[in-house]
């Protein structure tokens, strides 16, 4: 397999001061000022996130537990694998066990790292873990406190027709079926 590049040339960016321009609570918003290469000064703006895993969670080799959920930036439901942020000093194995309990109400004894995604490289620090998780068992739902969800399990082939269709559009659930489809089967037994 052919690799990409290795550049020779190094365009890392220093720091130079940083601020806290915004604090939500949940995510912040940094303004920092940096050297460039080339030695001129610039400015950059990005949002520092805590954050986060997804889950496969497979109730058989062909089916998943999908989610349908409203999301109030975009004003309008959607269809997702379950995720959630992770808390300060949790690992993001410890997040996806987490949230598979509170979110779809099972635990699963078999757990492995799928891959790692950067989303929004551009203007955030986010990491979201990808973890497959077999060998379901139901134990109950525990949502947090105003988290309105339906669970439900598809089979990844109907879900990558939705896809298709338009009908899911989350990037990271799409990323994660495409993921599957093409290299996971032949990755985990």
């Amino acid at each position: 397999m052919k690799r990409p590049p290795d550049p020779t040339d190094d365009f890392t960016e220093s720091t130079l001061s940083t601020r806290l321009a915004y604090d939500g609570g949940f995510l912040k918003l940094r303004r920092d000022e940096v050297r460039l290469p080339g030695g001129a000064a610039a400015w950059r703006e990005y949002v520092e996130h805590p954050g986060a895993v997804m889950m496969m969670a497979f109730v058989d080799e062909e089916t998943v537990l999908l989610e349908r959920q409203y999301r109030y930036p975009m004003h309008r439901h959607f269809i997702e694998l379950p995720a959630g942020k992770m808390e300060k000093g949790e690992q993001p194995l410890a997040t996806a066990k987490r949230e598979l309990v509170e979110e779809c109400g099972y635990e699963a004894s078999d757990w492995w790292l799928v891959t790692t995604l950067h989303p929004s490289i551009g203007y955030s620090n986010e990491v979201i873990e990808i973890y497959g998780a077999r060998n379901l068992t139901h134990v109950g739902a525990r949502l947090d406190p105003g988290e309105h969800l339906e669970v439900f399990p598809a089979r990844i082939e109907d879900a990558l027709g939705w896809v298709r269709e338009g009908l899911i559009t989350d990037t990271k659930t799409i990323i994660g079926l495409l993921w599957w489809s093409r290299f996971g089967r032949s990755e985990v037994k």
